[in-house]
């Protein structure tokens, strides 16, 4: 199959859903779809509730692409790329209705930073976290303030720094990134329509400012994101992280 985004819109639930082939991980391309997607239901007067998911069972994301990553050769290229993720997150902060994120297994790195932007998160049990960035040589840069804001500052720091592990689901959800757990998709798929459902047919003004009160303080993250995405840009250039990445897909 080929990568895509898509949406649909039912009973004022706007649903959007990615795939990419490599385990849902994300071209610059695919970000850049996904941003618009967000934001075009975000401002669509039908839509009341935005509902985001990945194809599949077994990896919600698995973060950047690693094929695109490798062929970044300058610092223009490389901020464009990591803004990606920037304006996924951007996106979702401002739009001016909830988004909840249907998380059906793992979430690496920008995955992470997705469901952490989410104004509420569902996974299942297999839906462990892990920000491998540190150990490709780069750093959770862009995601971190989503991450952060999410899970507190201990708990991302120790996901930062211990970048080859995955933490649980349940461990995400101890720490606040996962509001419920669920054993099957099915059971998820039953509680996030439940709460969709509730929400389509709520106030759309009260949730506007419901959702602009949880946000507050972030207001400065456009320009934020971005200057982390310039860190990013520059150390993926370096060799140490060139040598990494080509080890990590040699594996």
């Amino acid at each position: 199959m080929e990568a895509y985004v898509k949406s649909e819109i039912q009973n004022g639930i706007g649903t959007i859903e990615f795939y990419h082939y490599q385990s849902n991980s994300m071209p610059g391309s695919q970000l850049r779809n996904l941003a618009a997607e967000i934001e075009k239901l975000g401002n669509d007067e039908t839509v009341k509730v935005i509902v985001l998911k990945s194809a599949g069972e077994r990896t919600f994301c698995a973060g950047a692409s690693f094929d695109e990553l490798i062929s970044i050769k300058d610092r223009e290229t490389g901020l464009e790329f990591f803004s990606g993720f920037a304006h996924v997150i951007n996106a979702i902060r401002k739009a001016p209705k909830f988004v909840l994120a249907h998380i059906q297994g793992k979430a690496v790195g920008g995955g992470v930073g997705i469901a952490s932007a989410a104004d509420y998160t569902y996974a299942t049990q297999h839906a462990s976290v892990k920000l491998s960035e540190l150990a490709v040589g780069i750093g959770p840069f862009v995601v971190g303030p989503a991450v952060e804001r999410k899970v507190g500052t201990s708990a991302f720091t120790q996901m930062a720094i211990n970048a080859t592990e995955f933490q649980t689901a349940e461990w995400a959800k101890e720490k606040g990134l996962y509001a419920e757990v669920f054993e099957t998709i099915e059971e998820m798929d039953a509680s996030i329509n439940s709460l969709a459902t509730k929400l389509a047919n709520s106030n759309p003004d009260a949730m506007m400012h419901l959702k602009r009160v949880s946000w507050e303080g972030t207001e400065n993250w456009d320009e934020l994101l971005i200057e982390r995405a310039k860190i990013s840009g520059e150390l993926v250039l370096s060799e140490f992280t060139i040598n990494a990445i080509n080890k990590f897909k040699a594996k």
